[in-house]
Protein backbone atom coordinates (compact mmCIF):
# COMPACT_ATOMS: atom_id res chain seq x y z
CA UNK A 1 0.00 0.00 0.00
CA UNK A 2 1.29 3.45 -0.92
CA UNK A 3 2.32 5.74 1.97
CA UNK A 4 1.89 9.51 1.71
CA UNK A 5 5.06 10.17 3.73
CA UNK A 6 7.19 8.39 1.15
CA UNK A 7 5.94 10.47 -1.81
CA UNK A 8 8.19 13.44 -1.00
CA UNK A 9 5.46 16.06 -1.41
CA UNK A 10 6.50 19.63 -0.59
CA UNK A 11 4.81 22.97 -0.08
CA UNK A 12 4.87 25.12 -3.21
CA UNK A 13 5.58 28.83 -2.70
CA UNK A 14 3.08 29.82 -5.38
CA UNK A 15 0.25 28.42 -3.23
CA UNK A 16 0.67 31.43 -0.95
CA UNK A 17 -0.56 33.92 -3.54
CA UNK A 18 -2.88 31.57 -5.43
CA UNK A 19 -4.68 29.96 -2.46
CA UNK A 20 -3.56 31.96 0.62
CA UNK A 21 -1.84 28.98 2.23
CA UNK A 22 1.43 28.89 4.13
CA UNK A 23 3.69 26.29 5.72
CA UNK A 24 4.07 26.20 9.51
CA UNK A 25 5.97 23.40 11.26
CA UNK A 26 5.55 21.07 8.24
CA UNK A 27 1.81 21.71 8.08
CA UNK A 28 -0.10 23.32 5.22
CA UNK A 29 -2.21 26.03 6.91
CA UNK A 30 -4.90 28.29 5.42
CA UNK A 31 -4.15 31.91 6.25
CA UNK A 32 -7.84 32.86 6.07
CA UNK A 33 -9.44 30.30 8.36
CA UNK A 34 -6.31 28.69 9.93
CA UNK A 35 -7.46 25.17 8.99
CA UNK A 36 -4.87 22.57 8.06
CA UNK A 37 -4.81 20.41 4.93
CA UNK A 38 -3.49 16.96 5.73
CA UNK A 39 -1.52 16.29 2.53
CA UNK A 40 0.77 18.56 0.49
CA UNK A 41 -1.33 18.13 -2.62
CA UNK A 42 -2.45 20.99 -4.84
CA UNK A 43 -5.84 19.40 -5.50
CA UNK A 44 -6.65 19.40 -1.77
CA UNK A 45 -5.39 22.95 -1.27
CA UNK A 46 -7.28 24.23 -4.32
CA UNK A 47 -10.50 22.46 -3.32
CA UNK A 48 -10.36 24.02 0.16
CA UNK A 49 -9.82 27.49 -1.30
CA UNK A 50 -12.55 27.25 -3.98
CA UNK A 51 -15.15 25.75 -1.68
CA UNK A 52 -14.64 28.18 1.23
CA UNK A 53 -12.83 31.31 0.07
CA UNK A 54 -13.67 31.81 -3.60
CA UNK A 55 -14.73 35.40 -2.85
CA UNK A 56 -11.01 36.30 -2.76
CA UNK A 57 -10.75 35.63 -6.53
CA UNK A 58 -11.58 39.28 -7.19
CA UNK A 59 -8.22 40.27 -5.73
CA UNK A 60 -5.48 40.30 -8.39
CA UNK A 61 -1.93 41.55 -8.84
CA UNK A 62 -0.70 44.02 -6.24
CA UNK A 63 -3.96 43.90 -4.24
CA UNK A 64 -3.64 40.15 -3.84
CA UNK A 65 -0.02 40.43 -2.65
CA UNK A 66 -0.99 43.10 -0.12
CA UNK A 67 -3.82 40.91 1.19
CA UNK A 68 -1.35 38.05 1.64
CA UNK A 69 0.91 40.30 3.73
CA UNK A 70 -2.05 41.35 5.90
CA UNK A 71 -3.11 37.75 6.51
CA UNK A 72 0.41 36.74 7.45
CA UNK A 73 0.65 39.68 9.85
CA UNK A 74 -2.68 38.69 11.47
CA UNK A 75 -1.45 35.12 11.90
CA UNK A 76 1.76 36.30 13.55
CA UNK A 77 -0.24 38.58 15.85
CA UNK A 78 -2.53 35.72 16.88
CA UNK A 79 0.38 33.43 17.58
CA UNK A 80 2.14 36.07 19.66
CA UNK A 81 -0.97 36.72 21.78
CA UNK A 82 -1.32 33.01 22.37
CA UNK A 83 2.33 32.77 23.41
CA UNK A 84 1.95 35.70 25.83
CA UNK A 85 -0.79 33.81 27.68
CA UNK A 86 0.72 30.31 27.60
CA UNK A 87 4.52 30.78 27.80
CA UNK A 88 5.50 34.47 27.95
CA UNK A 89 9.16 33.59 28.63
CA UNK A 90 9.45 32.23 25.06
CA UNK A 91 7.92 35.25 23.35
CA UNK A 92 11.19 36.33 21.71
CA UNK A 93 11.84 32.85 20.32
CA UNK A 94 8.45 32.80 18.61
CA UNK A 95 8.96 36.34 17.31
CA UNK A 96 12.04 35.15 15.40
CA UNK A 97 10.23 32.29 13.64
CA UNK A 98 9.84 32.69 9.86
CA UNK A 99 6.60 31.62 8.26
CA UNK A 100 8.22 30.15 5.14
CA UNK A 101 11.52 29.67 3.39
CA UNK A 102 11.19 32.76 1.22
CA UNK A 103 10.31 35.11 4.09
CA UNK A 104 13.87 36.46 4.31
CA UNK A 105 13.98 37.00 0.55
CA UNK A 106 10.69 38.89 0.65
CA UNK A 107 11.88 41.07 3.53
CA UNK A 108 15.05 41.90 1.60
CA UNK A 109 12.95 42.86 -1.40
CA UNK A 110 10.78 45.12 0.76
CA UNK A 111 13.77 46.82 2.38
CA UNK A 112 15.39 47.35 -1.02
CA UNK A 113 12.16 48.81 -2.42
CA UNK A 114 11.89 51.17 0.54
CA UNK A 115 15.49 52.35 0.06
CA UNK A 116 14.77 52.96 -3.62
CA UNK A 117 11.62 54.95 -2.76
CA UNK A 118 13.60 57.09 -0.33
CA UNK A 119 16.29 57.70 -2.96
CA UNK A 120 13.64 58.66 -5.51
CA UNK A 121 12.13 61.19 -3.12
CA UNK A 122 15.58 62.65 -2.40
CA UNK A 123 16.38 62.79 -6.11
CA UNK A 124 13.55 65.27 -6.66
CA UNK A 125 15.43 67.80 -4.49
CA UNK A 126 18.83 67.34 -6.15
CA UNK A 127 20.22 70.46 -7.79
CA UNK A 128 23.14 68.51 -9.29
CA UNK A 129 24.35 64.93 -9.35
CA UNK A 130 27.08 62.82 -10.94
CA UNK A 131 27.41 59.10 -11.58
CA UNK A 132 30.16 56.51 -11.15
CA UNK A 133 30.08 53.42 -13.35
CA UNK A 134 32.05 50.19 -13.39
CA UNK A 135 31.44 46.81 -14.96
CA UNK A 136 32.49 43.33 -13.88
CA UNK A 137 31.51 39.73 -14.56
CA UNK A 138 30.02 37.53 -11.85
CA UNK A 139 30.49 33.77 -11.41
CA UNK A 140 27.62 32.97 -13.79
CA UNK A 141 29.37 35.01 -16.56
CA UNK A 142 26.75 37.77 -16.42
CA UNK A 143 28.14 41.27 -16.92
CA UNK A 144 27.04 43.43 -13.99
CA UNK A 145 27.10 47.21 -14.41
CA UNK A 146 27.18 49.14 -11.14
CA UNK A 147 25.84 52.70 -11.23
CA UNK A 148 26.38 54.92 -8.20
CA UNK A 149 24.93 58.39 -7.81
CA UNK A 150 26.21 61.36 -5.78
CA UNK A 151 23.67 64.14 -5.48
CA UNK A 152 23.54 67.51 -3.71
CA UNK A 153 20.42 69.46 -2.74
CA UNK A 154 20.01 73.18 -2.07
CA UNK A 155 21.02 72.73 1.60
CA UNK A 156 24.37 71.18 0.60
CA UNK A 157 23.29 67.75 1.81
CA UNK A 158 25.30 65.10 -0.07
CA UNK A 159 23.72 61.72 -0.88
CA UNK A 160 25.92 58.92 -2.22
CA UNK A 161 23.96 55.74 -2.96
CA UNK A 162 23.68 52.83 -5.39
CA UNK A 163 21.46 54.00 -8.24
CA UNK A 164 21.10 50.59 -9.88
CA UNK A 165 22.72 47.30 -10.81
CA UNK A 166 22.12 46.54 -14.48
CA UNK A 167 22.70 42.96 -15.69
CA UNK A 168 23.91 42.60 -19.28
CA UNK A 169 23.53 39.18 -20.90
CA UNK A 170 24.89 40.20 -24.31
CA UNK A 171 27.67 42.56 -25.42
CA UNK A 172 29.13 45.29 -23.22
CA UNK A 173 29.90 47.97 -25.80
CA UNK A 174 29.68 51.64 -24.98
CA UNK A 175 26.23 51.97 -26.47
CA UNK A 176 25.00 48.91 -24.53
CA UNK A 177 26.25 50.44 -21.28
CA UNK A 178 24.67 53.78 -22.24
CA UNK A 179 21.25 52.15 -22.69
CA UNK A 180 21.53 50.59 -19.22
CA UNK A 181 22.61 53.84 -17.55
CA UNK A 182 19.88 55.80 -19.35
CA UNK A 183 17.31 53.27 -18.16
CA UNK A 184 18.47 53.64 -14.55
CA UNK A 185 18.44 57.46 -14.64
CA UNK A 186 15.05 57.65 -16.37
CA UNK A 187 13.59 55.07 -13.98
CA UNK A 188 14.51 57.35 -11.05
CA UNK A 189 13.03 60.34 -12.93
CA UNK A 190 16.28 62.30 -12.68
CA UNK A 191 16.73 65.23 -15.13
CA UNK A 192 19.70 64.87 -17.47
CA UNK A 193 20.56 68.57 -17.39
CA UNK A 194 21.54 68.22 -13.71
CA UNK A 195 24.30 65.70 -14.42
CA UNK A 196 27.68 67.32 -13.63
CA UNK A 197 30.03 64.45 -14.45
CA UNK A 198 30.71 60.77 -14.91
CA UNK A 199 33.67 58.81 -13.59
CA UNK A 200 34.73 55.37 -14.82
CA UNK A 201 37.61 52.93 -14.57
CA UNK A 202 39.14 53.84 -17.93
CA UNK A 203 38.15 50.73 -19.92
CA UNK A 204 37.78 51.32 -23.70
CA UNK A 205 34.00 50.79 -23.59
CA UNK A 206 33.83 53.44 -20.87
CA UNK A 207 36.12 56.20 -22.19
CA UNK A 208 36.08 55.77 -25.98
CA UNK A 209 36.25 59.14 -27.75
CA UNK A 210 33.40 58.36 -30.14
CA UNK A 211 31.19 55.66 -28.66
CA UNK A 212 32.43 55.28 -25.09
CA UNK A 213 29.93 55.47 -22.25
CA UNK A 214 31.39 58.73 -20.90
CA UNK A 215 31.20 60.40 -24.32
CA UNK A 216 27.62 59.29 -24.90
CA UNK A 217 26.56 60.47 -21.44
CA UNK A 218 28.17 63.89 -21.93
CA UNK A 219 26.56 64.26 -25.36
CA UNK A 220 23.17 63.42 -23.87
CA UNK A 221 23.64 66.02 -21.12
CA UNK A 222 24.59 68.68 -23.70
CA UNK A 223 21.43 67.85 -25.69
CA UNK A 224 19.36 68.42 -22.54
CA UNK A 225 20.98 71.80 -21.87
CA UNK A 226 23.55 70.81 -19.26
CA UNK A 227 27.30 70.26 -19.11
CA UNK A 228 29.14 67.25 -17.71
CA UNK A 229 32.81 66.39 -17.38
CA UNK A 230 34.53 63.04 -17.88
CA UNK A 231 36.90 61.77 -15.19
CA UNK A 232 39.08 58.67 -14.93
CA UNK A 233 39.04 57.10 -11.45
CA UNK A 234 41.86 58.67 -9.44
CA UNK A 235 42.69 55.37 -7.69
CA UNK A 236 42.90 53.39 -10.93
CA UNK A 237 45.23 55.99 -12.40
CA UNK A 238 47.40 55.91 -9.27
CA UNK A 239 47.69 52.12 -9.58
CA UNK A 240 48.66 52.44 -13.25
CA UNK A 241 51.31 55.01 -12.32
CA UNK A 242 52.67 52.63 -9.67
CA UNK A 243 53.14 49.97 -12.35
CA UNK A 244 55.37 52.41 -14.25
CA UNK A 245 58.23 51.36 -11.94
CA UNK A 246 58.56 47.83 -13.22
CA UNK A 247 61.92 46.78 -11.72
CA UNK A 248 61.51 43.32 -13.26
CA UNK A 249 65.04 42.33 -12.23
CA UNK A 250 63.80 42.63 -8.62
CA UNK A 251 60.19 41.48 -8.92
CA UNK A 252 60.81 38.30 -10.92
CA UNK A 253 63.26 36.69 -8.42
CA UNK A 254 61.06 37.76 -5.50
CA UNK A 255 57.89 36.29 -7.01
CA UNK A 256 59.73 33.14 -8.09
CA UNK A 257 60.95 32.60 -4.54
CA UNK A 258 57.52 33.27 -3.00
CA UNK A 259 55.88 30.85 -5.43
CA UNK A 260 58.55 28.21 -4.72
CA UNK A 261 57.84 28.42 -0.99
CA UNK A 262 54.04 28.55 -1.17
CA UNK A 263 53.18 26.45 -4.23
CA UNK A 264 53.95 23.09 -2.60
CA UNK A 265 52.26 22.17 0.66
CA UNK A 266 55.25 20.34 2.18
CA UNK A 267 57.69 23.17 1.44
CA UNK A 268 55.22 25.73 2.76
CA UNK A 269 54.70 23.82 6.02
CA UNK A 270 58.42 23.43 6.52
CA UNK A 271 59.03 27.13 5.90
CA UNK A 272 56.38 28.19 8.42
CA UNK A 273 57.78 25.79 11.00
CA UNK A 274 61.28 27.13 10.29
CA UNK A 275 60.11 30.69 10.98
CA UNK A 276 58.36 29.52 14.14
CA UNK A 277 61.47 27.72 15.41
CA UNK A 278 63.74 30.74 14.99
CA UNK A 279 61.03 33.12 16.33
CA UNK A 280 60.98 35.28 13.22
CA UNK A 281 59.06 38.56 13.09
CA UNK A 282 56.47 37.16 10.68
CA UNK A 283 54.95 33.70 10.24
CA UNK A 284 54.82 33.54 6.43
CA UNK A 285 55.44 35.29 3.12
CA UNK A 286 52.57 36.86 1.19
CA UNK A 287 51.35 36.01 -2.30
CA UNK A 288 51.38 38.81 -4.84
CA UNK A 289 48.10 39.46 -6.67
CA UNK A 290 48.46 42.02 -9.45
CA UNK A 291 44.75 42.92 -9.28
CA UNK A 292 44.80 43.93 -5.61
CA UNK A 293 45.88 47.53 -5.16
CA UNK A 294 48.15 47.10 -2.11
CA UNK A 295 49.41 43.60 -2.86
CA UNK A 296 52.73 44.51 -4.46
CA UNK A 297 53.89 46.70 -1.60
CA UNK A 298 52.73 44.22 1.06
CA UNK A 299 54.45 41.25 -0.61
CA UNK A 300 57.71 43.19 -1.08
CA UNK A 301 57.70 44.50 2.49
CA UNK A 302 57.20 40.99 3.92
CA UNK A 303 59.89 39.50 1.66
CA UNK A 304 62.34 42.23 2.63
CA UNK A 305 61.68 41.73 6.36
CA UNK A 306 62.27 37.96 6.02
CA UNK A 307 65.11 38.10 3.48
CA UNK A 308 67.72 36.57 5.83
CA UNK A 309 65.39 33.78 6.97
CA UNK A 310 64.38 33.08 3.35
CA UNK A 311 68.05 32.86 2.34
CA UNK A 312 68.80 30.36 5.12
CA UNK A 313 65.74 28.23 4.27
CA UNK A 314 66.57 28.13 0.55
CA UNK A 315 70.10 26.99 1.42
CA UNK A 316 68.67 23.99 3.29
CA UNK A 317 66.58 23.17 0.21
CA UNK A 318 69.56 23.34 -2.13
CA UNK A 319 68.00 26.31 -3.97
CA UNK A 320 70.18 29.27 -2.95
CA UNK A 321 69.06 32.73 -4.01
CA UNK A 322 72.24 34.45 -5.23
CA UNK A 323 70.57 37.87 -5.41
CA UNK A 324 70.41 38.02 -1.60
CA UNK A 325 74.20 38.31 -1.48
CA UNK A 326 74.37 41.06 -4.13
CA UNK A 327 74.49 44.54 -2.46
CA UNK A 328 73.31 46.37 -5.59
CA UNK A 329 70.31 44.05 -6.00
CA UNK A 330 69.48 44.42 -2.31
CA UNK A 331 69.67 48.21 -2.67
CA UNK A 332 67.24 48.02 -5.60
CA UNK A 333 64.98 45.83 -3.48
CA UNK A 334 65.14 48.32 -0.59
CA UNK A 335 64.35 51.25 -2.88
CA UNK A 336 61.40 49.40 -4.44
CA UNK A 337 60.08 48.47 -0.98
CA UNK A 338 60.25 52.11 0.14
CA UNK A 339 58.71 53.69 -2.96
CA UNK A 340 55.85 51.13 -3.06
CA UNK A 341 55.25 51.86 0.61
CA UNK A 342 54.80 55.56 -0.20
CA UNK A 343 52.50 54.61 -3.10
CA UNK A 344 50.42 52.38 -0.83
CA UNK A 345 50.02 55.22 1.68
CA UNK A 346 48.70 57.40 -1.15
CA UNK A 347 46.36 54.64 -2.34
CA UNK A 348 44.94 54.17 1.16
CA UNK A 349 44.35 57.90 1.57
CA UNK A 350 42.36 57.94 -1.69
CA UNK A 351 39.98 55.21 -0.52
CA UNK A 352 36.77 55.74 1.41
CA UNK A 353 33.14 56.70 0.98
CA UNK A 354 31.85 60.28 0.68
CA UNK A 355 35.27 61.68 -0.27
CA UNK A 356 34.96 65.02 -2.09
CA UNK A 357 36.99 65.53 -5.26
CA UNK A 358 39.00 68.38 -3.70
CA UNK A 359 40.14 66.10 -0.84
CA UNK A 360 41.35 63.43 -3.24
CA UNK A 361 43.11 65.96 -5.46
CA UNK A 362 44.88 67.48 -2.44
CA UNK A 363 46.32 64.04 -1.58
CA UNK A 364 47.51 63.74 -5.16
CA UNK A 365 49.14 67.18 -5.18
CA UNK A 366 50.83 66.43 -1.86
CA UNK A 367 52.29 63.22 -3.27
CA UNK A 368 53.62 65.09 -6.30
CA UNK A 369 55.38 67.51 -3.96
CA UNK A 370 56.83 64.57 -2.01
CA UNK A 371 58.24 63.10 -5.23
CA UNK A 372 60.03 66.36 -5.99
CA UNK A 373 61.49 66.30 -2.47
CA UNK A 374 62.70 62.72 -2.97
CA UNK A 375 64.35 63.66 -6.26
CA UNK A 376 66.25 66.55 -4.69
CA UNK A 377 67.38 64.53 -1.67
CA UNK A 378 68.59 61.52 -3.69
CA UNK A 379 70.37 63.75 -6.24
CA UNK A 380 72.64 65.34 -3.66
CA UNK A 381 76.38 64.56 -3.47
CA UNK A 382 75.68 63.06 -0.06
CA UNK A 383 72.26 61.45 -0.67
CA UNK A 384 69.63 61.92 2.01
CA UNK A 385 67.73 58.63 2.44
CA UNK A 386 65.76 59.59 5.54
CA UNK A 387 62.46 58.75 3.79
CA UNK A 388 63.83 55.47 2.40
CA UNK A 389 64.42 53.36 5.51
CA UNK A 390 64.96 50.03 3.72
CA UNK A 391 67.47 51.55 1.28
CA UNK A 392 69.24 53.26 4.18
CA UNK A 393 69.49 49.95 6.04
CA UNK A 394 71.11 48.24 3.04
CA UNK A 395 73.57 51.12 2.59
CA UNK A 396 74.57 50.85 6.27
CA UNK A 397 74.93 47.06 5.98
CA UNK A 398 77.37 47.32 3.04
CA UNK A 399 79.43 50.47 3.70
CA UNK A 400 82.37 49.20 1.64
CA UNK A 401 80.26 48.96 -1.52
CA UNK A 402 79.54 52.16 -3.42
CA UNK A 403 75.76 51.86 -3.16
CA UNK A 404 75.33 55.62 -2.77
CA UNK A 405 76.32 55.94 -6.43
CA UNK A 406 73.01 54.22 -7.32
CA UNK A 407 70.89 56.96 -5.78
CA UNK A 408 71.15 59.14 -8.88
CA UNK A 409 69.51 56.29 -10.80
CA UNK A 410 66.76 56.11 -8.18
CA UNK A 411 66.25 59.88 -8.48
CA UNK A 412 65.86 59.51 -12.26
CA UNK A 413 63.29 56.71 -11.74
CA UNK A 414 61.31 58.90 -9.35
CA UNK A 415 61.44 61.75 -11.87
CA UNK A 416 60.03 59.37 -14.49
CA UNK A 417 57.30 58.36 -12.02
CA UNK A 418 56.46 62.03 -11.39
CA UNK A 419 56.17 62.58 -15.14
CA UNK A 420 53.79 59.63 -15.41
CA UNK A 421 51.61 61.11 -12.66
CA UNK A 422 51.51 64.45 -14.47
CA UNK A 423 50.60 62.79 -17.77
CA UNK A 424 47.84 60.61 -16.40
CA UNK A 425 46.00 63.12 -14.23
CA UNK A 426 45.33 65.70 -16.94
CA UNK A 427 41.55 65.36 -16.51
CA UNK A 428 41.82 66.46 -12.88
CA UNK A 429 44.36 69.15 -13.78
CA UNK A 430 41.79 70.56 -16.23
CA UNK A 431 39.42 71.38 -13.34
CA UNK A 432 42.18 72.40 -10.90
CA UNK A 433 41.09 76.07 -10.93
CA UNK A 434 37.53 75.13 -9.99
CA UNK A 435 38.82 72.82 -7.24
CA UNK A 436 41.01 75.57 -5.76
CA UNK A 437 38.20 78.12 -6.01
CA UNK A 438 35.88 75.71 -4.20
CA UNK A 439 38.31 74.64 -1.46
CA UNK A 440 40.14 77.96 -0.92
CA UNK A 441 37.93 80.81 -2.18
CA UNK A 442 39.81 83.44 -0.12
CA UNK A 443 43.12 82.63 -1.83
CA UNK A 444 41.85 83.22 -5.37
CA UNK A 445 42.21 86.60 -7.06
CA UNK A 446 38.74 87.72 -8.26
CA UNK A 447 40.23 88.74 -11.61
CA UNK A 448 41.32 85.12 -12.18
CA UNK A 449 37.85 83.77 -11.39
CA UNK A 450 35.08 83.20 -13.98
CA UNK A 451 33.14 86.35 -14.84
CA UNK A 452 29.92 85.31 -13.11
CA UNK A 453 31.78 84.73 -9.82
CA UNK A 454 33.96 87.85 -9.65
CA UNK A 455 31.57 90.24 -7.91
CA UNK A 456 30.41 87.66 -5.38
CA UNK A 457 34.04 86.68 -4.71
CA UNK A 458 34.90 90.30 -3.91
CA UNK A 459 31.97 90.43 -1.49
CA UNK A 460 33.25 87.25 0.11
CA UNK A 461 36.82 88.53 0.48
CA UNK A 462 35.68 91.73 2.16
CA UNK A 463 33.51 89.97 4.74
CA UNK A 464 35.72 89.32 7.78
CA UNK A 465 33.03 87.25 9.50
CA UNK A 466 32.82 84.84 6.57
CA UNK A 467 36.61 84.59 6.47
CA UNK A 468 36.54 83.56 10.13
CA UNK A 469 33.80 80.98 9.46
CA UNK A 470 35.82 79.49 6.62
CA UNK A 471 38.68 78.83 9.02
CA UNK A 472 36.48 77.38 11.75
CA UNK A 473 33.83 75.35 9.92
CA UNK A 474 34.06 72.40 7.60
CA UNK A 475 33.84 73.28 3.92
CA UNK A 476 30.31 71.90 3.54
CA UNK A 477 29.01 73.78 6.58
CA UNK A 478 30.69 76.98 5.39
CA UNK A 479 28.88 76.89 2.04
CA UNK A 480 25.68 75.77 3.76
CA UNK A 481 25.65 78.99 5.82
CA UNK A 482 26.28 81.33 2.89
CA UNK A 483 23.38 83.62 2.07
CA UNK A 484 21.49 82.07 -0.87
CA UNK A 485 20.58 85.36 -2.55
CA UNK A 486 23.90 87.11 -1.94
CA UNK A 487 26.20 84.27 -3.06
CA UNK A 488 24.06 82.39 -5.55
CA UNK A 489 26.81 81.70 -8.12
CA UNK A 490 29.38 80.64 -5.51
CA UNK A 491 26.87 78.23 -3.97
CA UNK A 492 26.13 76.82 -7.42
CA UNK A 493 29.84 76.16 -7.97
CA UNK A 494 30.07 74.53 -4.53
CA UNK A 495 27.12 72.23 -5.26
CA UNK A 496 28.63 71.17 -8.58
CA UNK A 497 31.99 70.36 -6.99
CA UNK A 498 30.40 68.51 -4.08
CA UNK A 499 28.40 66.38 -6.51
CA UNK A 500 31.48 65.07 -8.32
CA UNK A 501 32.90 61.62 -7.69
CA UNK A 502 36.68 61.42 -7.42
CA UNK A 503 36.97 57.65 -7.71
CA UNK A 504 35.03 54.44 -8.32
CA UNK A 505 35.96 53.17 -4.86
CA UNK A 506 32.33 52.39 -3.99
CA UNK A 507 31.99 50.32 -7.18
CA UNK A 508 35.07 48.27 -6.33
CA UNK A 509 33.89 47.77 -2.75
CA UNK A 510 30.44 46.69 -3.96
CA UNK A 511 31.96 44.21 -6.43
CA UNK A 512 33.73 42.60 -3.47
CA UNK A 513 30.36 42.28 -1.73
CA UNK A 514 28.88 40.85 -4.95
CA UNK A 515 31.56 38.16 -5.16
CA UNK A 516 31.02 37.33 -1.49
CA UNK A 517 27.25 36.91 -1.91
CA UNK A 518 27.19 35.35 -5.37
CA UNK A 519 29.90 32.77 -4.82
CA UNK A 520 30.52 29.32 -6.29
CA UNK A 521 27.85 27.72 -4.10
CA UNK A 522 25.26 30.43 -4.82
CA UNK A 523 25.56 30.94 -8.57
CA UNK A 524 21.77 30.60 -8.98
CA UNK A 525 21.17 33.83 -7.10
CA UNK A 526 18.95 35.88 -9.41
CA UNK A 527 19.99 39.29 -10.72
CA UNK A 528 17.06 40.99 -9.00
CA UNK A 529 17.90 39.46 -5.63
CA UNK A 530 21.57 40.36 -6.11
CA UNK A 531 20.53 43.96 -6.81
CA UNK A 532 18.42 44.05 -3.63
CA UNK A 533 21.25 42.65 -1.50
CA UNK A 534 23.79 45.15 -2.83
CA UNK A 535 21.39 48.06 -2.44
CA UNK A 536 21.00 47.22 1.25
CA UNK A 537 24.72 46.52 1.64
CA UNK A 538 25.73 49.94 0.35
Amino acid sequence: RRKVDSEGRRFQDRWKVEYFFTEIENHCVCLICQETVAVYKEFNVKRHYQSRHSTYDKLTGHDRSEKLKQLEAVLIECVMKMVENICPEKKQEFANICLARNTVARRIEEISSDIKRQLTSKGVDFDFFSIACDESTDLSDTAQLLIFMRGVDDEMNVTEELLDLQSLTDQTRGKDLFVSVSSAIDDMKLPWNKVTGIITDGAPAMVGERSGLSTLICNKVIEEGGKAIKLHCIIHQQVLCAKHLKYDHVMKPVLKTINFIRSKALCHRQFKQFLLDIQAEYEDVLYHNDVRWLSRGSALQRFYSLRKEIGEFLETKGQPMRELSDPIWLADLGFLVDITKHLNVLNTSLQGKDAAVNQLYSHLKAFGTKLQLFIRQLSQTQPNTIHFSALQEIMNSFPQDNISAQTSRYAADIASLAGEFKRRFQDFAAIEKEIILFSSPFSVDPEDAPDQLQLELIELHCDSELRSRHQQLSLVNFYRQLDKSRFQEIRTLAKKMLSLFGSTYMCEKTFSAMNFNKNRVRTRLSDSHLRDILRIKT
